[in-house]
Parts: C-alpha cells; structure tokens; sequence
C-alpha cells in the first residue's frame, strides 16, 4: 500500500498535495465570484505544472533544484503561457480584442507562475531548500520540517491538499451565485 519513495509515486503526491493545498483559495475566490470555469482550469493547470521543476532531473547539465527552482524560472513560465495563448488568439481568421485577451492572458501568466510557485513551497519544506532569489542571490531557502523522501509528510500532504480542494468546493457549491 505505501509506495517507496524511491519509486517517485510518493513525490509526486507531495507535490500535487501542496498544489492542491495552495490553490484552494484561490479556485473558492474563483468560484464565489461566479467564475466556475476558471476555478477549475485554473486548478487543473496548477496541478499539471505540479512536476514541472524537477524536469531538471532528465536534462543533462541542468542542477536539481537549481534554475528551475526559482522564482524567475515561474516568472518564465508564466510568460510562456501567456504567450502561447496570445499566439494561439492571433492564429485565427479573427483575432481577439485587446480588451477580451488582456484578462484572459494575465489568467495564463498567474496559472503558469503559481503552479512553479506551488512546487517551490513544498520543496521549501525540506532541509535542501531552494534558491527563490537567483540570480539575485545564491541563497537557499528552507524551514526543514520533513526530507523530501518521507512517505509520512508526502501522503500527508496530499491528504491536505485534497481535504482542502474538497472543502472549497463544498464550500463553493453553498455560497456561490447560482446561474
């Protein structure tokens, strides 16, 4: 039942935990403004972009928990979805207005920039911690509560982050407008 850590099964849960954990309130804020829609794709990319960090793993010359640890790497990807959007608005035979785009696009850079962003706090969490700040500083940041290999706090985490999705849509679901 318990997966080894050394299988990545229990990393990954720790991660998507703390996506999820991070991004409840803000998919509530979504929903209770009537947004439905962008509560859950918004939800859904966070926990896509969950992983995406620890690519550095597969890239050879690439440091773990180096560039793609830090907030200018979810500053990048943020761009980069808000690029793709705004090339994939233009690419038909009726472009998007600015006005219709801009809100559409800024939703893009928040999805991509939080979802690195969520990663980066849970791995926070470890004693490695991460260098938030390059290429400002070289600084890594950590409160070392748990190793990233504990089974324990990454099942924890995902249990409280699916407990949080699962209240916030409770809540969602009592409080929001109806349309």
């Amino acid at each position: 039942m318990w997966e080894r850590a050394e299988d990545g099964v229990v990393y990954r849960l720790g991660h998507y935990g703390v996506s999820l954990l991070a991004y409840a309130p803000v998919g509530l804020a979504f929903a209770l403004a009537g947004e439905l829609a962008l509560a859950v794709v918004g939800g859904a990319g966070v926990l896509a972009l969950a992983r995406v960090p620890d690519y550095d793993m597969r890239i050879p010359g690439i440091t773990h928990r180096g560039v793609t640890h830090t907030v200018l790497f979810a500053v990048l990807v943020g761009a980069a979805l808000a690029g793709v959007l705004v090339a994939l608005s233009q690419a038909g035979s009726d472009p998007q207005p600015a006005d219709v785009l801009a809100p559409r696009v800024a939703f893009a850079f928040g999805v991509g920039a939080f979802g690195i962003l969520a990663h980066l706090a849970g791995d926070v969490l470890t004693p490695a911690g991460v260098p938030l700040l390059w290429p400002l500083s070289s600084r890594s940041y950590s409160v070392s509560l748990t190793t990233a290999d504990s089974t324990l706090w990454n099942y924890l985490l995902f249990a409280l982050g699916v407990f949080a999705t699962a209240a916030a849509g409770f809540l969602a679901i009592q409080v929001a407008p109806v349309s």
